[in-house]
């Protein structure tokens, strides 16, 4: 894959958030979250289940439009149809079709994403093997356990080589050992140019990511590397810090 990263300016923004503030009916979910998100970068979400996450990953993806405020992907403004074949999203949930086999559902998506035959035979072959997949291509999804179905999720979003990927709690109900191949992917993918974001609530998860933006209760409580606010917090944990942000949020 070609190195995305060579045409962009350093330093330059691949995603932006301005102000978003989203409501579900009378309950508003998020509260002026502002967010950039250079290219190139693993930027982690990290909050407990209810606390924004999917809901901004959405946001980014285009599925989801915020009650005011913006955001900008690759410099366009979302949502945007256009740019859906720039984007990998896996989502929290699988949006996998149960009667069909795994090659039949990731021949699928990869043919929306226009990939000639030969093409979709080679990245076929290789996100299957990245996720340990390889021996159950002919299987019935509704035969996959859901640590495959998660994993079969991941190679999807990745079929296309998108340059954005978001992952929404990619590694829920993953083994520690598949785990850490998985995240050896995405370093590579990473180098190569990708920007990837990732939600987590796990924070051993979290360290992994070059940037965080912690968020509890609809809000951004702290942004910056694990280290910065390991630093700023004066804690020796991502735990602690979240604890010490969230506790100072109230």
């Amino acid at each position: 894959m070609q190195n995305i990263t060579d045409k962009i300016p350093p330093n330059s923004t691949c995603i932006k958030i301005e102000h978003v503030n989203k409501s579900f009916g009378k309950k508003q979910v998020l509260f002026d979250i502002s967010l950039d998100v250079p290219y190139a970068q693993i930027l982690g979400l990290l909050g407990p289940s209810g606390s924004g996450k999917s809901t901004i990953v959405k946001m980014i993806a285009g599925i989801d439009i915020p009650t005011s405020g913006d955001v900008y992907l690759l410099d366009e403004k979302m949502p945007k149809l256009s740019m859906l074949n720039k984007i990998g999203y896996m989502a929290q949930s699988d949006a996998l079709y149960e009667e069909l086999t795994a090659e039949e559902n990731i021949k699928f998506f990869a043919s929306m994403y226009k990939l000639t035959k030969s093409k979709q035979k080679q990245r076929i072959t290789e996100v299957m093997e990245l996720v340990n997949l390889s021996d159950h291509l002919k299987k019935q999804i509704k035969q996959y356990s859901g640590g495959m179905k998660r994993r079969l999720s991941l190679a999807i979003a990745l079929i296309h080589e998108p340059p954005v990927l978001i992952l929404d709690e990619p590694t829920v109900g993953i083994d520690p050992v598949l785990r850490k191949s998985i995240w050896d992917e995405l370093y590579k993918l990473n180098k190569n140019g990708t920007t990837i974001i990732v939600t987590t609530h796990v924070m051993d998860e979290a360290e992994k990511c070059n940037n965080l933006g912690m968020i509890r209760d609809g809000k951004l409580i702290a942004v910056g590397s694990p280290d910065e606010i390991k630093h700023a917090s004066g804690s020796n944990t991502i735990e602690e810090a979240f604890l010490y942000y969230g506790g100072a949020s109230k």
